[in-house]
């Protein structure tokens, strides 16, 4: 990886913002994986592309991350080059009820942003950990909210050529757990909201009660990728798992939750393949149970030791 690592240097990133061998349980809410074999902070929208014109003169691959919640890196690590959009890119802007944010923007940060703007639409949001960039993405939700009612606007970089790409309107394309960013290869870099003026301590009260129920029905004290399996046209993940009698069932350290059989959890020293195993498994035995098939939540990369 030196000729990247050159490329990255060469390109003006300070030698601090590249990791090699990084360490991808440290940048993982799972707290498991193997390293990347480069690792670059992102600053800006214009070191996306930056980044990917070093990528390709290293040729190399290139996989993009946030706060890492929604991941499960596997063991053997991630080849290329990993880019890491978080905290230099968290700008947030309001202008009347409508909400400018930078992709790295945790939800957490966004939904009390609005909520001391006096808007609301985010409350849902409040627990989700991750960015608002991948949660565009995949159009995360929860409580019944979804990334969808409040996007407006997605400016992205298309990984192809580097060039800026905007999307509005049904060219969105969201669906369950789905967009259309999802399918066009780009690297979203700001997203628009449109919200709805609220009063600001009645936003607040509703976000508590939300953070609340979150704490009380979801096993928060264990890393973990959150619910680790979609839900099933007509069906619930968690349900159909507690149903087949699978609550506490653990290979390793991985260990279906007891407390909400939709999470698998970190015990402490679980492996990526303990999780993935786990998962094989219980998709196994809810099929012989319900006939359904579940199909992961969580987002897997990288490759087996």
């Amino acid at each position: 990886m030196d000729t990247l690592i050159k490329s990255l240097v060469q390109a003006n990133f300070a030698p601090e913002r590249i990791i090699p061998r990084a360490p991808m349980a440290r940048f993982t809410t799972f707290r498991v994986g193997g390293p990347a074999d480069v690792l670059v902070n992102i600053d800006s929208a214009a070191e996306i592309s930056v980044a990917l014109r070093a990528a390709r003169a290293a040729g190399v691959p290139v996989t993009i991350i946030g706060n890492g919640s929604n991941l499960l890196v596997r063991d053997g690590g991630i080849r290329g080059l990993v880019m890491r959009i978080s905290q230099p890119m968290s700008a947030i802007t309001c202008e009347g009820d409508t909400l400018h944010v930078q992709a790295g923007a945790t939800l957490p940060a966004v939904a009390g942003f609005a909520q001391r703007s006096g808007l609301e639409g985010l409350a849902p949001m409040a627990g989700i950990p991750g960015t608002i960039g991948g949660a565009v993405i995949m159009n995360a939700g929860a409580y019944g909210g979804e990334m969808s009612q409040v996007v407006t606007r997605v400016d992205a970089i298309a990984r192809s050529d580097g060039k800026p790409i905007r999307f509005e309107g049904r060219a969105l394309g969201f669906a369950y757990r789905h967009s259309a960013m999802m399918d066009a290869g780009v690297i979203v870099t700001d997203v628009t909201l449109r919200l709805t003026p609220g009063d600001p301590d009645a936003i607040a009260r509703r976000t508590e009660e939300l953070l609340v129920a979150r704490r009380e029905k979801q096993p928060l004290e264990y890393p973990s990728a959150g619910s680790t399996f979609k839900r099933p046209e007509g069906a619930f993940a968690a349900k159909l798992i507690d149903d087949a009698g699978l609550k506490g069932l653990r290979i390793g350290d991985a260990q279906v939750s007891e407390k909400h059989a939709g999470f698998i959890v970190n015990l402490g020293s679980a492996t990526a393949s303990d999780i993935l195993a786990l998962m094989a498994e219980v998709q196994s035995r809810v099929l012989a149970a319900s006939g359904i098939t579940l199909e992961p939540e969580v987002r897997i990369l990288g490759e087996d030791a």
